[in-house]
C-alpha cells in the first residue's frame, strides 16, 4: 500500500483522542499547556502527516499533542493510524532496524511522497531515559519489577509536567522538518 492510502485510511486527531482509554488525560494537559511562540521556522506548507500510535504508549502521550500543537500552526493535515493495526506500515520504520517503537510520524507531501519521518522520542529524551533504564537493577533481581514500575511512574510524570522536554520534542520535530525541506 503507498502512503496515500495509508493517510487515507487514518482516523482524525479528535476520533483518535475521543477513543484512548489510557493517557487521555495527561495528552490532553500537555496538548493545553504547550504553546508555540512566534517561530519563523514554522511554515505552511501542502504537508500531510501519517501519526502511528497507540494510546497506551507514553511517549505518544508526550509526542502527540506537540505535533498537533505544530500542525495547527502550518496547516499540516493529520492521521491517526493504530500500529497494532497497522503492523505492514510499522515494520518500514522500526527503530534502529528492529523495534516497533512509537510513535511515529511520517510527513508527506501532495503526492504523497514522504519527506521526512520523526520518532519515537527525541535525542536528548533519548538519553535520559536510557540513562533512567540503565540505573534498574537487573531483570533478575528480586526488586526489579517494582524498580521498573518506579522508573515509569518517574518518566510519565516527567512527560506530562516539564515544559523542557516539550521543548526538546518541539525542536526536534522541527529540525525533522526543516532537514525535510532542504532535501
Amino acid at each position: 500500500m503507498e502512503l496515500n492510502e495509508w493517510y487515507s485510511k487514518g482516523m482524525s486527531a479528535k476520533r483518535y483522542i475521543e477513543n484512548m482509554t489510557e493517557h487521555k488525560e495527561n495528552l490532553q494537559h500537555i496538548y493545553e499547556n504547550f504553546s508555540i511562540s512566534a517561530d519563523n521556522r514554522l511554515e505552511k506548507k501542502p504537508l500531510r502527516v501519517i501519526v502511528l500510535t497507540e494510546d497506551w504508549c507514553g511517549d505518544a502521550m508526550l509526542n502527540v499533542p506537540i505535533l498537533l500543537r505544530i500542525a495547527e500552526q502550518t496547516d499540516i493535515q493529520t492521521s491517526f493510524l493504530l500500529r497494532d493495526s497497522n503492523l505492514e506500515l510499522m515494520d518500514q520504520y522500526l527503530t534502529n532496524g528492529k523495534s516497533r517503537s512509537i510513535p511515529v510520524f511520517i510527513f508527506i507531501d501532495e503526492n504523497g511522497n514522504e519527506v521526512a519521518n520523526w520518532g519515537p522520542r527525541a535525542p536528548e529524551l533519548q538519553a535520559r531515559v536510557d540513562k533512567l533504564f540503565a540505573d534498574l537493577p537487573s531483570k533478575d533481581a528480586p526488586n526489579y519489577e517494582e524498580k521498573w514500575k518506579e522508573t515509569l511512574v518517574t518518566i510519565t510524570k516527567t512527560y506530562r509536567e516539564d515544559d523542557n522536554v516539550w521543548n526538546d520534542v518541539y525542536e526536534s520535530i522541527i529540525i525533522a522538518l526543516e532537514q525535510a525541506n532542504t532535501e
